[in-house]
């Protein structure tokens, strides 16, 4: 066997999480391939030392393309960080399937096929790391949000069942999951939201809660969030440990509702959850 190839690949790096990570990985000395949709919206990553790859998560040929880049120059992608991902903020009755669909292609099964192609050159080095960008809302709903809550609880299942199949292999398998990120994903859900829905109840729900995420991100709850460094940091503490955890909660919203969900009942959880999002309002 030759020699171990630890080059990163990350997902996702145009904005936020994803474009902290690399930076992050790349400042470490780690040899990081950044990858975007857009190349240009990666250029200046370039700098930070990071090799960028066009990559689009939903597309076959995309993928594969790029981890046989990454495995043509450094021998294998020794640790994959599946980062991309898309919000989408509505009640479940206003959500039109082909955008749920578009979400679950891009959240869940972007990550898995990543996951697939990535785990032959590990299993052959007998080493590798694969870090899963979840969320809080992977054990728990945020209203208005389930389409995105349940992607997201997809992706905890698929982290668990590759971390037992994979473990005899030498290949580790961590999941974040960060509470409320100071990022703008609320903001371009809340900008992407239908407002137009027919039905009154829910137009004015959906406004509701699209009012109410801009203020957790923007208001006092703002001070339970965490940066996109800190995710980054748990990212780099999964890739350096020589026995990573199985997930890492990033964020005090994230310990607070994580805890909450775990000790309290399902009604009682709603009940706390109603202190903090609108609920839907009968017409008169």
């Amino acid at each position: 066997m030759g020699a171990v190839s630890r080059a990163v690949l990350v997902t996702g790096c145009s904005t936020g999480i994803g474009r902290e990570i690399a930076s992050t990985l790349a400042a470490r000395g780690m040899t990081v391939y950044a990858t975007a949709r857009r190349l240009a919206s990666i250029a200046d990553l370039e700098q930070s030392g990071c090799r960028l790859l066009q990559l689009d998560v939903t597309d076959e040929a995309s993928a594969t393309a790029a981890v046989e880049t990454v495995a043509a120059e450094q021998g294998a992608v020794g640790v994959l960080v599946n980062n991309a991902g898309i919000q989408e903020l509505g009640a479940v009755e206003t959500v039109p399937l082909e955008r749920m669909r578009a979400l679950f292609e891009t959240n869940l099964f972007g990550s898995i096929r990543m996951t697939q192609l990535v785990l032959p050159g590990m299993r052959a080095q007998r080493w590798g790391r694969i870090v899963n960008v979840g969320s809080m809302n992977g054990r728990w709903a945020m209203p208005g949000f389930a389409i995105y809550a349940a992607s997201k609880h997809a992706l905890e299942a698929i982290t668990d069942a590759v971390r037992y199949e994979q473990r005899p292999f030498g290949i580790g398998i961590s999941l974040m999951q960060p509470g409320m990120v100071r990022t703008k994903l609320g903001h371009a859900a809340a900008a992407k939201r239908d407002a137009s829905e027919a039905d009154p109840v829910w137009a004015d729900y959906n406004q509701r809660i699209a009012d109410v995420t801009l203020t957790w991100e923007d208001g006092p709850m703002g001070r339970l969030a965490c940066s996109p460094q800190e995710v980054a940091n748990a990212v780099r503490r999964a890739i350096e440990a020589g026995r990573p955890r199985t997930r890492y909660r990033v964020a005090a919203s994230a310990g607070l509702t994580l805890g909450l969900r775990k000790v309290l009942p399902d009604r009682a959880f709603d009940a706390f959850l109603r202190t903090q999002f609108p609920s839907p309002r009968p017409p008169r």
